[in-house]
This record gives C-alpha cells, structure tokens and sequence, in this order.
C-alpha cells in the first residue's frame, strides 16, 4: 500500500485573478532566491528563436526541399544568403543571451565580441555539416528498401530529421553554447522520439532506422557507418564501488560504438563500454561489457512450447500473480 498524498491547502474554490497573481510571484520569489542572483536575473535562450533559426538553416541548407518555395537556380545563393543571414543574426543574439547566463558563473568577463566569434566560427562548418547529413541520407536510402528516394528520406523520415539537427547541435555545443545546442536536440526530440545530446560524437554515413525512442548519451563516441534501430539506449551507468559523483562533474560514461556496427531495436548498452567495428548487437539485448570486432551479442532463442506445456506455465504464472 502506498502513502496516501499529502492534502493540497484548503483554498476557496475559483481563486481571482489577482489572487492567482500573487500565488505566482511568491512561487518565483521562493525559487529565485535559491539561484545565484545574477543567473536568475539574466535572460536565457528563446525556445521559440532556436526554433526559427534552425528552420533557416535547414532552409539554407537544403533550399530546393526544405525551403519554401521553388527556387531558380540563378535565384539559389540570393535565398541561401538571405537565410543565412537572418539566422546569424538571430543566433548572434540568443548566443549573447546563453553567455550572459553564465557570466554569473565566470570568474572573468567574457569578450564582448564572443557571440559573434562563436556564430562566424559555426559558419565555416556549414559545408562539413551539410556534407555529413548528405552521407547520413545516402546511408538511409541505402539501408532501407522501403525508401523510394534521397528526397523522401531527408524530407520525411525521423532518422534524418534527428541528423540535421544533431549535425547543427553538436558543432554549437563544441564552440561553447551548450544551451543553445541542447535547446536544438529537445526540438529535435519533440519532432522524432530521438534524443541526442549534441556532446555526442557521431561519425558519417549515421542511419537511425524508425528512430522512436533512441537515446545517445553526452559522452557517446560513434563511429562511421553505424546503423541503430529503434528504442536502442547508449547510455550510461555508475560504476560498482564507485565514489557518488556530483550533478554537475562531467566524465566518460557512455559507450564507444566502433564503425559499421549495427544495433536492432531496444537493445540497451550502458556505461563506458566499447563495441568493436562490425559487431552486430541483437534486439532487447542487455550489454554492460565490451564486444570485440566483428562479435554478435544476441538473446537466447525464444522457444515454442507444446500446448499443454504453455497451459501448464500459464496456469503457473497466474498463480503466483494471485
């Protein structure tokens, strides 16, 4: 029997609106001055600003599929120019915003020109990250007969969604906006059911397959050619006799999947584990242990049982339920 819920304040029912006001600000006065002051009083990146600017990117990137309208190709640098160029500007901003937040934190002041180092920084990656969504499409078209073409794939499937925006993610959280990133992943997430953190590193030619409920941890290291089906978990976990750590260190405790390896779906592969090139991990396998090249890892084979036997267990698991 669990412990009943502890009773809610007696309140009159249909509190005002003022009354509902000032129910609010004691709440966000309680939590403020449990933070660091300056931290609670700093703005943050805009959910709905990283939306829009990865929208631009996507569009930039792909102007002839994911832009919104059909464009000539003496027309394609001008739109490509013109979405890039609200993006930057955009990004420049929520990127102040995110280095603001952690001056709180700084033991010096950060460069009053660092938003705009990280954004020109990021704009010489657009090529490499164009190119390895490029190979993490052919990848798809190539694993999955059910694809009738490159197009559908970039514009439909989960998979290549989560890979644009991880591509995006993980270059920003490398130059130092790591909220900005994570804001980029979580809308990734909210699309697909795939979480990436954008610390991982994921090498080309990446196909996730379905893709409902795969996570990828921030230390995980992925190599070229990988392919994961869903519910597939890289993931970490506390070593046996292990001193606690706390929330905020950071260590590596997520697997290490070498190149070519395929994982099917739910299996979960937790701590810092490696998986040799070309080993194959079987669905709803638990792996705690490395694997070496080319190794299969699978679960016991299923059995069918006679059917007086299924009845027998039946009647034997319904008895000890009760």
């Amino acid at each position: 029997m669990t412990a009943a819920a502890a009773p809610l304040p007696s309140r009159t029912p249909g509190a005002t609106l003022g009354e509902a006001v000032d129910a609010l600000r004691a709440a966000r006065a309680d939590w403020r001055t449990r933070q660091t002051p300056a931290r609670a009083a700093a703005a943050f990146p805009s959910r709905g600003a990283i939306e829009r600017i990865v929208l631009l990117f996507a569009e930039a990137l792909y102007p002839r599929r994911l832009g919104l309208q059909q464009i000539a190709p003496a027309d394609e640098d001008r739109f490509v120019a013109a979405k890039l160029g609200s993006a930057f500007t955009e990004l420049e901003r929520e990127i102040g915003h995110e280095l603001g937040y952690w001056q709180a934190e700084a033991r010096t002041a950060f460069d009053p020109d660092q938003a705009a180092t990280i954004v020109r920084l990021f704009a010489d990656t657009l090529g490499d990250i164009r190119r390895l969504i490029d190979s993490d499409v052919e990848a798809a078209f190539l694993g999955d007969p059910a694809a009738g073409s490159t197009d559908e794939i970039l514009v439909c499937y989960p998979g290549a969604i989560a890979s644009l925006h991880h591509r995006i993610a993980h270059q920003l959280y490398d130059l130092g906006a790591p909220i900005v990133a994570r804001l980029i992943s979580e809308l990734a997430n909210e699309r697909t059911g795939i979480d990436i953190h954008p610390g991982a590193r994921i090498g080309e030619r990446f196909f996730i397959d379905h893709g409902t409920g795969v996570v990828i941890g921030e230390t995980a290291i992925v190599g070229n050619g990988v392919r994961l089906y869903q519910h597939v978990t890289l993931g970490a976990r506390s070593p046996l006799g292990a001193a606690r750590r706390g929330p905020r260190e950071r260590y590596a405790r997520h697997p290490i999947v070498g190149d070519d390896v395929v994982i099917y779906a739910g299996a979960t592969i937790l701590g810092r584990v490696t998986i040799g090139a070309g080993a194959t991990i079987g669905g709803n396998v638990w792996l705690l242990d490395d694997v070496p090249p080319g190794g299969v890892v699978v679960q016991p084979e299923a059995k069918l049982l006679a059917p007086s036997a299924g009845h027998a267990l039946r009647d034997t698991l319904v008895a000890a339920v009760v």
